[in-house]
């Protein structure tokens, strides 16, 4: 059987071989929407099915993105790599998504095997342990772009919440004290877990409230039911306590439902990242909400400049975006 071409697409549509591969390139500026139709119909009609390989010789492009997540467990994690997928997909780009685990040593590994698939660009939650390797690689001039997370030093653009805005709306919003934090462990100098404790600490801080470090707590979720206890024994238990991401939230409402204490009059409770189910419990829990699809756009956009090598507007690199307070039951 004879393979479909772009000649005859090009026949089947009444147009020209150009105007067909300016459409297989996504490149519809000067294309009426009636031939961009005409050419869809006449690729379904015939079945034809582009050469990548050849594309991506001629162009020099794999049209291919690495995204090497932290923990692909978190929610924050899987949302973001949809709303990214998203926006690749319009440019006609796809992705090899790597999970690190926050191990620097994984974290370095998926990086050199995406090297070797000749990715056009990287998004990485860096772990903050490959320095080098990222200075090398913007040395290089390697597309990459940091989510979530940053490296101090580093020359690479990096969209991530604000968490010290998202601290500092977490104490306005208690009502009672004292309120404790609790976060991931800190072997890592993870960008969001160092902030959301430094931002805590800089709330009190603003509102003349007393900076007591029995309340500010990190570990693994292993440990968390001895941090708890740690928190529950205090003279004055927290009446208020923000769990700076999901996994600590989880460990936090099992504890609570194992003690049989009541939210919110025993203790109020905010999550950070709004987790599908933090409304469906009793009570709905209060959160602070990542905004998602204007995080991956920009983080996206970014890289596909640096790609294109398009000049930027503007010579940022820290993207911070607020959080969106969810106010429920957990904290009234």
């Amino acid at each position: 059987m004879k393979k479909t071409t772009i000649a005859d697409v090009a026949q089947y549509a009444n147009v020209s071989n150009s105007t067909v591969s300016q459409y297989l390139n996504k490149r519809y500026e000067y294309m009426s929407a009636e031939t961009r139709k005409k050419i869809e119909e006449a690729i379904e009609a015939l079945q034809y099915r582009p050469n990548l390989m050849a594309r991506s010789l001629k162009q020099k492009s794999t049209f291919t993105i690495g995204i090497i997540v932290a923990n692909i467990i978190h929610d924050f994690s899987t949302k973001i790599i949809n709303a990214l997928e998203a926006e690749f997909d319009k440019e006609g780009f796809h992705m090899i998504v790597c999970n690190s685990a926050d191990n620097p040593k994984k974290e370095k590994k998926h990086i050199e095997t995406l090297l070797e698939k000749q990715v056009d660009g990287l998004i990485v939650f860096p772990t903050g342990e490959n320095k080098n390797l990222y200075i090398r690689l913007h040395q290089q001039a390697m597309p990459i772009v940091f989510i979530d997370r940053f490296i101090e030093g580093v020359d690479i653009p990096a969209v991530l919440l604000d968490n010290f805005s998202a601290m500092d709306t977490a104490v306005e919003t208690f009502r009672k004290q004292p309120i404790a934090i609790i976060t991931t462990s800190l072997a890592l100098p993870i960008t969001p877990r160092v902030e959301r404790l430094e931002g805590f600490r800089q709330a009190l801080r603003n509102r003349n409230l007393l900076i007591d470090e029995r309340y500010i707590k990190n570990g693994e979720p292993a440990q968390m039911t001895e941090i708890f206890n740690q928190l529950f024994t205090l003279e004055q238990p927290p009446r208020g306590i923000i769990a700076a991401n999901d996994r600590i939230f989880q460990e936090l409402m099992l504890y609570i439902k194992k003690r049989n204490l009541h939210v919110p009059n025993d203790v109020q409770v905010i999550a950070v990242d709004d987790v599908p189910y933090a409304n469906f419990l009793t009570p709905s829990i209060t959160t602070l909400q990542q905004p998602i699809l204007p995080m991956a756009q920009k983080a996206a956009s970014l890289l596909l400049a640096k790609i294109k090598k398009e000049h930027l507007a503007d010579d940022q690199k820290l993207y911070r975006f607020k959080p969106i307070l969810i106010d429920r039951d957990s904290t009234n």
